[in-house]
């Protein structure tokens, strides 16, 4: 575009800094990214570049939650965990431990005989804790032990999968724009149906940990998001 032009209150995600990192390779002129204010100032043309995109930071902790609901050790390859500071202290409150690997990092209860622990969260802005992993902390949250608030102030209508998670036993009441979830001794398998991207991880995350078979439908959702999952 022709001229300067500025976003203000910019988002300040790390893949809104890796865009920019592209394009200013491409020859654009970028300032403030990861900041409140972005200014470009519009050149005539940009030119190709080659460039490696960042690890899916919600990919992984989506994973790392399927780690700690099922008692498991696994390594993730290329993760940054820096980009999920909130989310791994979280996680360390509730049971798991993070090692730095040549390749990744390797995630582990840390007690595998101890009861996952209930920790509460809200959704912000980055850095606090995603929107997009709300629903897979969630039902995380279902077989803890004790009880959790789970507050959602970045979307309304994200708590889509609670119904579903009700069939499978869990212990959900939301008032408002909060869900309050009683940890349960085991889920159960259940026909489910996944209405969003981020709810239908939640039910497969519910599933590993639920007796008996659980059935996913509408997984097209899933499929925009997770690769092979």
């Amino acid at each position: 575009a022709k001229g300067v032009t500025r976003i203000v209150n910019a988002a300040k995600e790390p893949e809104v800094v890796d865009l920019a990192k592209l394009l200013k390779s491409m020859g654009a002129r970028i300032q403030g990214e990861g900041t409140d204010i972005i200014t470009i100032e519009g050149v005539s043309m940009l030119s190709g570049a080659s460039h490696t995109i960042i690890p899916d930071r919600v990919e992984a902790g989506t994973y790392l939650a399927a780690v700690a609901i099922t008692n498991g050790d696994v390594e993730l390859l290329g993760i940054d965990l820096d980009m999920l500071s909130v989310v791994r202290g979280e996680l360390t409150e509730v049971g798991l431990a993070f090692e730095q690997t040549s390749q990744g990092v390797r995630v582990y209860r840390r007690d595998k005989q101890a009861p996952l622990k209930a920790v509460s969260i809200k959704t912000e802005p980055y850095p606090g804790f995603p929107t997009d992993l709300q629903a897979q902390m969630m039902a995380l949250m279902t077989v803890a032990q004790g009880a959790s608030t789970i507050t959602e102030t970045i979307f309304e209508n994200r708590f889509m999968h609670v119904a579903e998670l009700l069939r499978m036993g869990a212990d959900i009441e939301i008032h408002g724009s909060s869900a309050v979830v009683k940890g349960v001794k085991r889920l159960k398998g259940a026909p489910v149906m996944a209405t969003d991207l981020r709810a239908s991880a939640s039910l497969v995350i519910a599933a590993l940990a639920a007796e008996g078979e659980t059935i996913v439908n509408r997984i097209y959702h899933l499929d925009r998001g997770y690769e092979n999952m």
